[in-house]
């Protein structure tokens, strides 16, 4: 129960929700109602998708590819802590949204629901680096449907802040948004470190 609390809170400031809503509140402004929905609906069913196939599949690639967990666990470690520093500065970056050009890229285009919505806002570097770090600590029945949970409710939040999305834009403000932002990417940082001393860890010092 410990583990999954501990998933949910790492996969809820890696999607972060909030943040994803405040971005997409401005590319469907003016939109019908019923078109945000459905672009929502969309985004997020597609980002499951790929964060699906990337917790089963990644373990393959890594082994395929002769990278080693521990390894992978250094390089992801490394990853959060920039996403995390990117939610501190409350700095947008490629790692946890869209580049100025892709924004551009993505006004002019009528569905957003591939891109950017479901990658690279919501199944971004930092997401998938996530799932298989959380994929590739367990294995069995039980351990993988616990995951799957977590990731479909935090999944669901997503949607939730994607539909009311411009409510939440206003209830809470540019700061506001910034705010919870720099307090999850603190929690980030410290999970990030946690990632890289495991990893150092099993390396030195494998079974």
């Amino acid at each position: 129960m410990e583990n999954l609390a501990a998933n949910f809170v790492l996969l809820f400031i890696v999607i972060d929700p909030i943040g994803v809503a405040a971005l997409f509140a401005p590319l469907t402004h003016g939109a019908d109602p019923a078109f945000q929905r459905r672009t929502a609906l969309r985004g997020v069913l597609l980002s499951a998708g790929i964060l699906f196939a990337f917790g089963l599949g990644g373990r393959g690639l890594l082994h395929a590819l002769g990278i080693g967990i521990p390894a992978f666990r250094i390089a992801g470690g490394l990853l959060l802590l920039m996403l995390s520093l990117d939610l501190i500065i409350a700095r947008r970056t490629g790692l946890s949204s869209a580049t100025s050009s892709e924004k551009r890229e993505a006004a002019q285009r009528e569905d957003i629901s591939v891109f950017p919505l479901a990658f690279p806002l919501i199944a971004g570097p930092g997401a998938l680096t996530t799932v298989l770090l959380m994929a590739a600590a367990g294995e069995g029945w039980a351990f993988y449907g616990g995951l799957a949970a977590v990731l479909a409710v935090v999944l669901g939040l997503t949607l939730a802040a994607l539909i009311y999305a411009p409510s939440i834009r206003r209830l809470l403000g540019e700061t506001g948004i910034n705010v919870l932002n720099r307090l999850m990417g603190v929690i980030l940082t410290a999970l990030a470190v946690q990632y890289m001393l495991d990893g150092l860890k099993n390396s030195l010092f494998p079974g």
